[in-house]
């Protein structure tokens, strides 16, 4: 078994159109060695994070274009670079293992490729990483237009946002205070010496300084506390529950949200989870059970309103709509790669479609809260304000808080602010 061919076979199927978490889950299965897990993991994170970097070294070293035929040599390639340029492995150790993987992929020539081109950056790697600073896709280790979408949103702060995607990320908590305080759970955490943090923008939330796996995080099976990102920690609170209240959770999975809107308000009539993807819907579930909380789960696709309500109007619904995802790229850096330009207009006519379609099943007083992990204007702002106009009974409450931008409306925080991801909110109260 070679590690490095398992994660080039990972990173050939993501340029391919796959996410990398669901071409990880597949590779993963049969390997049981929690070193080689974490190590094929360490690889197929940190070539999707920096691939664009690592192709323009690539092309740099070769002296013609690959065949598309040819990705998995590619993809290999990319995975020997990576691990030369950015990771501590032995550079003997790294040629060698990639030349070895190269031989299993049935092309003749591919081994003596794979072993010039390595030996070459590292006899050469000075007057490389010389090169590829001068290429501004090399530099930030974006595309092209990725950059030029986030400039154009963000142009004082396009660099910062773009020097936090390529960040490692942290591992956040929110303790669960229908369980226990987070100053009791922080007793925990330094009982066991795991150094952590408050988030002050948070009532539950708490930063790990070095991140652990969550079977280490004492409680964690019985509930005491979810992973979960402080800026997704603060939808919840803008919901401002009650006792009594019918509660949609539109566009549900995973179930950080959900859990949390249930963790502080138990007293609520009803809270309704819908999500279409089957296999998602597991996670939720599963998610509910280790927090020892109940909501109703339904598949199904939550802006074909007729095909899933019962009549009764809700006083509160989260849509946590459909996005680029631009603000989770640190956590996701395949988004990078599968997300296209022509996506965003798409997506936004979606997220047009499904605050109309749940508005209508809003009370007479309640209030909807609109959240995306994206930082585009198109899927935030711009569609937000064309809901505004097409709905006479539909009034912004302004967000008065101290994290994030203010926008025309909603507020947003981007990738790093607050050492959060990327995140917008906007709320709706329906007038009587």
């Amino acid at each position: 078994m070679n590690l490095r061919l398992i994660a080039a076979r990972v990173i050939n199927d993501v340029t391919e159109g796959r996410s990398l978490s669901d071409a990880l889950e597949f590779a993963l299965k049969p390997i049981k060695d929690s070193r080689d897990r974490a190590f094929i993991q360490a690889i197929c994170y940190g070539v999707c994070r920096f691939y664009s970097r690592l192709d323009v070294c690539l092309s740099l070293l070769l002296k013609k274009p690959m065949k598309a035929k040819d990705s998995d040599v590619h993809a290999l390639l990319m995975v020997g670079l990576y691990q030369l340029m950015e990771m501590r492995v032995p550079p003997h150790a790294a040629v060698a293992e990639t030349v070895n993987a190269a031989e299993k992929l049935g092309k003749a020539w591919a081994r003596g490729l794979t072993n010039a081109i390595l030996r070459e950056y590292l006899r050469e790697r000075d007057q490389l990483q010389e090169e590829i600073q001068v290429d501004p896709e090399s530099r930030y280790a974006h595309p092209a237009w990725w950059m030029d979408a986030i400039e154009e949103a963000w142009p004082d702060h396009w660099e910062a946002i773009l020097t936090a995607n390529n960040a490692h990320p942290p591992l956040a908590l929110r303790v669960n205070q229908k369980q226990l305080t987070r100053d009791a759970y922080l007793e925990k955490l330094t009982e066991k010496n795991i150094n952590t943090k408050i988030i002050p923008e948070t009532t539950s939330g708490l930063l790990l300084e070095s991140p652990i796996a969550v079977e280490e995080l004492p409680g964690f099976a019985s509930g005491d506390v979810s992973v979960q990102d402080g800026a997704a920690q603060l939808a919840a609170h803008l919901l401002d529950l009650k006792p009594g209240q019918r509660v949609l959770d539109a566009c549900a999975a995973p179930g950080g949200k959900l859990t949390h809107l249930l963790e502080l308000e138990p007293q609520l009539a009803a809270c309704i989870a819908v999500e279409k993807d089957k296999t998602r819907i597991v996670s939720i579930k599963e998610n509910l059970i280790r927090l020892k909380l109940q909501a109703e789960c339904l598949c199904h696709d939550v802006g074909e309103v007729t095909s899933w309500w019962n009549g009764e109007l809700f006083d509160r619904i989260l849509l946590d709509a459909p996005c680029s995802a631009s603000g989770v790229i640190r956590r996701h850096p395949d988004i990078k790669l599968l997300r296209q330009p022509t996506d965003i207009a798409a997506l936004a006519k979606t997220q047009l479609h499904l605050l109309e379609s749940l508005w209508a099943i809003l009370k007479p007083g309640g209030l909807l809260v609109y959240a995306t992990c994206s930082i585009f204007p198109e899927e935030n702002v711009e569609v937000i304000q064309q809901f505004l106009n097409r709905q006479q009974e539909a009034q912004e409450e302004k967000i008065m808080a101290e994290w994030g931008l203010p926008c025309l409306f909603g507020r947003q925080i981007l990738p790093g602010m607050h050492e959060m991801d990327g995140f917008y909110y906007a709320r709706m109260r329906k007038t009587n």
